[in-house]
């Protein structure tokens, strides 16, 4: 089997410099690969409540350069775009240029909705949702220009429905959409866009769960971080097949996620009662489909043309 490398790659990792965590493992296997990898991680979050001390994405770069690999660190906030731009800018200035980017920084608080506070909500979005939107955005240009790029964004299962888990879940459903969205834009200029699912014992698992939490037991004696990273290393890889897709990667198991249609019924002229009456067919999954993207073009469809909002009409 011939081994796959990213020699002259460049990489972002974001929320990587947490030990256990999944962006240093991401970030470790691509450098071991042949990658130069921007190692980003804020530190420490001042908002935080529970985690075990603070992350170093300086830590996480010596052990890349002490195995012989290529790394800098950069400790900007994906939550806005400077923050964003300065992450992309550093791996330019110290590499020439954006390969692959690793939307991995997030933040959980466990809480049920009717508690949650709006600040914490908030911080959800800024981070999970907004910061994977930003740091796709800085590179985007640089990516659409090289007409290459790959791009792993890091959602959740906690997306299809999981309790007090409510507004992470909405985040990391937005990360999905995104990606698939992102997929559709980006497939006639060469960017391949992509997610994957991990579940592994780690900085923010710990910081969500009670010492004595079984859950929190069985993810450290079976969930290595080291086994989610593989399925992320293959969707950052130029030969990747796929774009728009989710896979799955937990404790060795890795599967894909997607989404599909019931054939359903049509009927121009049914009503709420219909619905009612021919429910089994709606629900019926015996003839589902899988949802493709929307690789279409759409130059013909007579779209309004995109103005920046403060630019008057005339």
């Amino acid at each position: 089997m011939q081994e796959l490398r990213f020699d002259g790659r460049t990489a972002i990792v974001t929320g990587a410099g947490g030990n256990p965590s999944l962006g240093r493992t991401h970030a470790l296997l691509l450098a071991s690969r042949g990658a130069s990898v921007v190692v980003n991680d804020i530190g420490l979050d001042p908002e935080a409540r529970h985690y075990p001390g603070a992350a170093s994405a300086e830590t996480v770069v010596q052990e890349i350069i002490a195995a012989g690999g290529k790394a800098i660190a950069c400790t900007d906030s994906v939550a806005s775009l400077e923050g964003a731009e300065a992450i992309v800018r550093t791996a330019l200035d110290a590499f020439g240029g954006v390969d692959i980017l690793v939307n991995n920084a997030g933040i959980t608080i466990g809480a049920p909705f009717a508690d949650i506070t709006p600040r914490d909500i908030q911080r959800h979005i800024d981070v999970n949702l907004m910061g994977t939107i930003w740091c796709s955005r800085a590179a985007w240009p640089h990516m659409a220009a090289a007409k290459y790029g790959r791009i792993v964004n890091i959602t959740s299962a906690s997306m299809t429905g999981f309790a007090d888990q409510a507004v992470y879940a909405a985040s990391k459903g937005g990360v999905w959409s995104l990606t698939r969205a992102l997929a559709a834009e980006g497939d006639r200029l060469g960017i391949k866009v992509n997610a994957v699912s991990p579940g592994a014992y780690t900085r923010m698992v710990i910081s969500s769960m009670e010492e004595d939490s079984p859950i929190l037991a069985q993810s450290k004696s079976s969930l290595p971080p080291e086994l989610s990273s593989p399925a992320v290393g293959y969707l950052a890889h130029e030969a990747c097949p796929v774009t728009g897709e989710c896979l799955d990667a937990v404790g060795g198991q890795v599967q894909r996620c997607f989404i599909s249609r019931t054939e359903g019924f049509t009927d121009r002229d049914h009503a709420i009662e219909t619905i009612a009456d021919r429910w089994d067919e709606v629900m019926d999954e015996t003839q589902a489909t899988t949802v493709g993207l929307a690789l279409m073009d759409t130059s013909q469809w007579g779209l309004r043309a995109y103005r920046p909002g403060n630019q008057k009409i005339s």
